[in-house]
């Protein structure tokens, strides 16, 4: 789906959708009062936000696990697998399962460490621990009460924020940002902070910074000429960051959020592209979802996380690893 665009902003609207927020709210404090959360043998370590959609955890998550990887841990990923029809639990094999399969996230997860998928969080990280994982990181699952964990950071897009403020379906927020804030153990604050969030977060966590930049395969892409799509929590994102790359963008066009392609999602643009002698680009999440045949056509596009701090970035290893 695509998020509304009145999650942006206050206004009649999200004042008159409140009461169903309120019942969200009651929902999800059921949930958890009715969890019996499992406890791993091994450090679980969740990497969440407060907002539907893109916010950045994948990201987030791979650079931490590549970080870990490299003090000598054994990293393995945890993912719902959103998006993918197989329920789990069962380890992600990038030569066996589709996005279909697993969904797209976790196939991303896979490139980098041994990834899980399982609706059931707890029984997901009882199987990695089992498997020799010597730390998990948990793609998502802030608000999922059935896994203790031993530590959480909260992804926070700076150009997005939090929204309007309100709760899901008057505002994106998946919870209120004060109980939220309260059981995190550190922030991560991406790109401009165009909402002036860093003061504010600092006085209860430790904030990190960050920007997501094109990786290597991006940077012989300036002066081309493209045609960009995307179906990720908030597209104009890729598209600003090609523009900011130096491509020409002829046409862009924004699909839901993990919305599964199909060959006549992308005829047309396929078509414009050849007719025009253009690059066709789109995100890493998405192109792990073309159907294959489609994979050759399509320009991959993948982006590095770089921190400000480096030594801020070990300080908070040590304290997730010894919260």
């Amino acid at each position: 789906m695509k998020a509304p665009s009145f999650w942006r902003k206050t206004g009649l609207l999200p004042a008159l959708l409140t009461p169903a927020s309120w019942l969200y709210r009651a929902g999800a404090s059921l949930r958890a009062a009715a969890a019996s959360p499992y406890r791993a043998p091994v450090p679980v370590i969740c990497v969440g936000n407060l907002v539907a959609g893109g916010a950045g955890k994948t990201p987030v998550a791979l650079s931490l696990g590549r970080a870990f990887t490299k003090r000598g841990l054994k990293v393995a990923f945890l993912s719902r697998g959103y998006g993918g029809n197989l329920a789990g639990p069962l380890q992600v094999q990038p030569d066996r399962h589709s996005a279909s399969d697993v969904g797209d996230e976790p196939l991303l997860l896979a490139e980098v460490a041994p990834t899980w998928i399982s609706r059931n969080r707890a029984a997901g990280a009882e199987m990695a621990a089992a498997a020799g994982a010597d730390i998990i990181l948990m793609d998502d699952g802030f608000q999922n009460p059935t896994s203790v964990k031993s530590a959480s950071v909260l992804v926070i897009d700076g150009a997005y924020g939090f929204g309007n403020g309100h709760v899901i379906p008057a505002g994106p927020l998946r919870e209120s940002v004060a109980g939220g804030l309260a059981r995190a153990d550190a922030a991560i604050l991406l790109g401009e902070d165009r909402h002036e969030l860093a003061p504010a977060l600092a006085r209860t966590l430790p904030v990190l910074r960050g920007r997501l930049t094109p990786a290597r395969n991006a940077l012989g892409l300036r002066g081309e000429r493209a045609i960009a799509f995307a179906g990720i929590g908030r597209p104009e994102k890729f598209f600003e960051t090609l523009e900011e790359l130096g491509v020409s963008l002829l046409e862009t066009r924004a699909f839901g959020d993990h919305a599964p392609y199909r060959g006549e999602d992308l005829i047309d643009l396929i078509g414009r592209a050849e007719r025009e002698d253009a690059l066709l680009l789109t995100t890493a999440k998405d192109h792990v979802r073309l159907p294959e045949e489609l994979r050759l056509m399509v320009r991959r596009v993948d982006v590095d996380l770089v921190w400000e701090n480096a030594a801020a970035l070990e300080d908070l290893l040590d304290r997730l690893i010894h919260p």
